[in-house]
């Protein structure tokens, strides 16, 4: 396989692919990646998100913001609210804003509520998003997850059969030989609590040991309160897709399986601070005894 590695919205990617990307393929993943950073970004003060925090407003947003607002919606509904974009601000709250200070500057601070602060709509020209006050989005919780997808397509567009979209802990797989991708352990990087094999889907990981700077502080925010999460310390979830992989390996950090399933078909495992684990049942086997 063939490596193209570059740095891009915080973490370290990388592209395998069975022959080498061309380089107007590699022009066009360059431009589609800064595209959708400078949209979504809320670390760099030209971003659409940047203005967004400034005011109330209506902002035009391109046509992938659709079905990455579709699953917001409903994983904000399937978790009562605590998986919810508007976590930005929360976030600063606690030290992880746009200049990485990571020295809190309140106690936690529950986010807006969704259905009351945003709407959109969307057609052929693009996604229409308004807010009804200043907001700081967050798109964390599935925004690398769709940028993988979007990612792929491109490649799949350029003609690429065989590829591996590898975004830190996001992958998208294609081609017939499967991957073979350990489960990094939360608590010590150097081990993995188990493998998986990864074949013409996408594999998603969330964990508490990363983004994290201070006891207690990490990147994983419940929003209804603003304070991090104490009871999940893993997930990783298989799913067609990257951006609904993404979403839900965030969401099983607040709520059971049984709840997504009904509108998600994907399989996962997931680790306690206690220990534990749980997994789908064609997860069985995969975790080390």
């Amino acid at each position: 396989m063939h490596t193209l590695g570059f740095e891009a919205i915080g973490t370290q990617w990388s592209l395998s692919t069975a022959v080498p990307l061309a380089p107007d393929t590699q022009a066009a993943v360059a431009d589609l990646v800064d595209s959708y950073d400078r949209t979504y970004s809320r670390f760099r003060s030209d971003s659409t998100v940047a203005r967004m925090a400034e005011a109330a407003g209506s902002w035009k947003l391109p046509a992938s913001a659709a079905p990455l607002l579709t699953l917001f919606d409903t994983l904000q509904r399937l978790t009562g609210g605590a998986v919810n974009p508007l976590v930005g601000r929360s976030l600063e709250v606690l030290g992880y804003d746009a200049a990485y200070s990571f020295q809190p500057s309140g106690p936690p601070a529950p986010a807006a509520a969704w259905a009351e602060t945003v709407s959109w709509t969307a057609d052929a020209r693009g996604t229409m998003l308004t807010t009804a006050a200043p907001v700081t989005f967050d798109i964390g919780a599935a925004g690398k997850g769709q940028l993988v997808d979007l990612v792929s397509a491109l490649l799949a567009d350029a003609g690429h059969r065989e590829y591996v979209v590898d975004a830190g802990s996001d992958l998208r797989h294609a081609g017939a030989a499967p991957l073979r991708v350990a489960l990094e352990h939360p608590y010590d990087t150097t081990r993995a609590i188990g493998v998986v094999s990864l074949s013409d889907r996408a594999l998603c990981a969330s964990a508490v040991n990363r983004r994290h700077w201070g006891d207690g502080l990490h990147h994983v925010l419940d929003a209804r309160t603003g304070s991090p999460v104490d009871t999940v310390a893993a997930t990783w979830v298989l799913a067609a897709d990257a951006m609904t992989a993404d979403g839900l390996a965030t969401a099983l950090f607040f709520t059971e399986p049984r709840e997504l399933v009904r509108e998600f078909a994907f399989d996962y495992v997931r680790m306690f601070t206690d220990g534990r684990a749980d997994y789908s049942p064609a997860m069985a086997g995969v975790l080390f005894p």
